[in-house]
């Protein structure tokens, strides 16, 4: 008997992050991805639209694919929509991101922690009920990174280069010293797949904190049926360019993609 997918959707590519720590924890769990990129990014639309198109892929990947469990791997969707997805389906496991404010806060030494994410999800109201949560354990330093998600969307290299140093830049002084942002909280699931370079920004002491991990221990929970053997199947689809999807899957999960043209 064959064990029914998980479906895993995000704006765009961003996902591939957490579809990369899923496969990590559950090697043997079939997926089917589906990346709105024909909408992204989320973080730059309005709560209206990014609510409908959250809707509308789940509802296709539960009539196309029968999916077991979904994962919402978009910080600015699960903000958005993920109450409003549990409501209407209350038989479905559905697994949303929450940025890593409360590790973050005890794991910084110095008390200040920078937090990099789209404005969208910065402006949500599951995203201040969170902060006001955490706000007496550190002082968090909020970065609204616009255009960065867009420019890792495009695999647009130079842009991603320059975005990326301005909105480090912005967070302040970071590192060990007295004062300074010791640990950083990547609050959209496109920022892990260039996190060499915000290494390399930051410098090798601040500490790197993104969900990717927690969401694939919680789906590991939650899961109705559980695969234990077998080579896993993994389905593509976009709402973009098939062709953007492939190179993605290609240059960050090392994988070779047959991908879905979808219209939804």
């Amino acid at each position: 008997m064959t064990t029914r997918p998980v479906g895993v959707f995000d704006s765009g590519i961003g996902g591939l992050s957490v579809l990369r720590a899923l496969r990590a924890e559950l090697p043997h769990q079939p997926f089917v991805y589906v990346a709105d990129s024909g909408q992204a990014p989320y973080g730059e639309r309005d709560t209206g639209h990014v609510v409908a198109r959250s809707q509308a892929l789940t509802r296709h990947l539960r009539k196309a694919h029968d999916i077991q469990t979904l994962v919402v791997a978009c910080n600015t969707a699960t903000a958005a929509a993920i109450h409003l997805l549990r409501d209407e389906h209350p038989d479905l496991p559905i697994v949303g991101l929450e940025p890593a404010l409360k590790p973050a806060a005890l794991a910084s030494h110095n008390g200040r922690v920078g937090v990099l994410a789209t404005r969208g999800t910065l402006a949500s109201v599951k995203f201040k009920a969170l902060h006001d949560s955490v706000a007496n354990q550190a002082t968090f330093v909020l970065r609204a990174c616009d255009g960065l998600a867009d420019a890792i969307e495009r695999q647009d290299l130079p842009r991603i280069e320059a975005l990326a140093r301005e909105h480090v830049s912005a967070l302040g002084i970071c590192g060990l010293a007295a004062g300074a942002i010791d640990t950083v909280v990547l609050g959209c699931t496109h920022y892990p797949l260039i996190e060499p370079l915000l290494r390399s920004l930051l410098g090798p002491d601040v500490l790197l904190l993104e969900s990717g991990a927690p969401v694939a221990r919680q789906t590991r929970r939650v899961l109705p049926e559980l695969a234990q053997i077998g080579v896993p199947v993994l389905a593509w689809a976009s709402t973009g360019p098939p062709e953007d999807l492939q190179r993605a899957v290609q240059r960050w999960l090392g994988l070779q993609a047959r991908v879905e043209a979808l219209r939804v």
